[in-house]
């Protein structure tokens, strides 16, 4: 239809005014949002597993029985307590701490394209964190009684340590996502020759940088650097754990780098997540749990190690996770002391302390 034309210095007629029920001051409950969302979205409400959310809830899920299938996921965080340094802590971090190496950023000590051009600061570095140096952490033997009372099914680390090891968790028991020291491998495509363990130890220790025996291109510990792929086995091995996992124990990660910090949001959406750590903020963890709507996550804020303490002491094993770490760590020292009197270096044994590595495993 033809629309009429205004006629000049007309006004507009007022739009009509209904009277609306004022909502400004009305707050929409958190169970009203979940009923909206299920009701016109179709996301279902999962079904409560822990009595209440805190430390005590998830002691008595772990306690009912119905918990048999826990995976971890470890950071930095857990081996602070040891002596080696978190990455991102202001001031004590390792980037924060780089200057020495005269690097263009902190990060590039960890650029594949930056080490082959630059190898010395990372082997520099590789002096001061080489395993066998550091004893493993409350953290890490909570994690070995839950292998012993048959209740993890995996530990998924960040951490080039080895500490997992040393306390026990072998290669079946362990993810390690971003490599390890055990192997290391000529950077050339055309060789990728192996090598092990004390063949790299003794390069990094004699100030040599490790060149390949047969092609003389540069050797790298099996540690994955930004611009390089995770292992194949980490990506094989979420497929099957995560739909599984009835309980995600979340300990010293901020959970900033991707694809380990997606992995949250991989569980189901009905399995409780434990957060130990010394802050809140893990962006991946509060933008699943908002989008999932799902009353399941406990944040115990806190050092990894008292938290486990914590968590121990709830579940009736305090005694037996101190007596472990007691009877560990005189256990490395007494290796520490043979060694020195064969005249090896005395702080060498923590790494043979560990299970020998199994090739098609890693």
């Amino acid at each position: 239809k033809e629309i009429p034309k205004k006629e000049e210095g007309a006004l507009a007629p007022e739009p009509e005014v209904r009277n609306l029920p004022d909502f400004s001051h009305v707050f929409l409950p958190v169970e009203f949002l979940r009923n909206l969302f299920s009701r016109n979205l179709g996301i279902g409400t999962p079904d409560k597993v822990l009595d209440e959310l805190t430390l005590e809830g998830v002691a008595q899920y772990i306690k009912s029985g119905k918990c048999k299938n826990i995976v971890c996921m470890v950071g930095a965080g857990i081996s602070t307590s040891a002596g080696i340094p978190d990455f991102r802590s202001p001031g004590t971090g390792l980037y924060a701490n780089l200057q020495k190496y005269n690097l263009p950023y902190p990060e590039a000590i960890f650029q594949i394209d930056y080490f082959k051009k630059h190898p010395e600061p990372f082997f520099a570095l590789a002096r001061e964190l080489y395993p066998g140096q550091f004893k493993p952490t409350v953290c890490h033997y909570f994690m070995k009684l839950l292998k012993d009372k048959g209740l993890l099914r995996r530990c998924y680390s960040q951490n080039i340590d080895t500490l997992e090891r040393v306390a026990g968790l072998e290669g079946d028991d362990l993810i390690e996502a971003h490599g390890t020291f055990y192997t290391s491998h000529c950077v050339s495509f055309c060789c990728r020759k192996e090598y092990s363990l004390g063949w790299m130890k003794e390069k990094i220790f004699s100030d040599d940088v490790p060149r390949c025996e047969k092609c003389s291109s540069l050797v790298k510990p099996d540690i994955v650097f930004f611009g390089e792929n995770l292992p194949l086995r980490f990506f094989t091995s979420v497929k099957s754990d995560f739909p599984r996992c009835d309980l995600l124990i979340i300990m010293g990660t901020s959970l900033q780098v991707q694809p380990f910090a997606s992995l949250v949001s991989r569980v189901s959406k009905s399995c409780p997540r434990l957060l130990i750590n010394m802050e809140k903020s893990c962006p991946s963890l509060v933008e699943t749990t908002l989008l999932c709507f799902s009353c399941r996550d406990v944040a115990h804020i806190s050092t990894c190690d008292d938290g486990c303490l914590a968590l121990a002491d709830l579940l009736g094993w305090k005694a037996e996770l101190e007596d472990l770490v007691k009877q560990e760590h005189a256990r490395i020292d007494s290796q520490d002391q043979s060694s020195e009197s064969k005249g090896a270096p005395a702080k060498a044994s923590s790494a043979s302390a560990a299970p020998q590595h199994k090739r098609g495993q890693e």
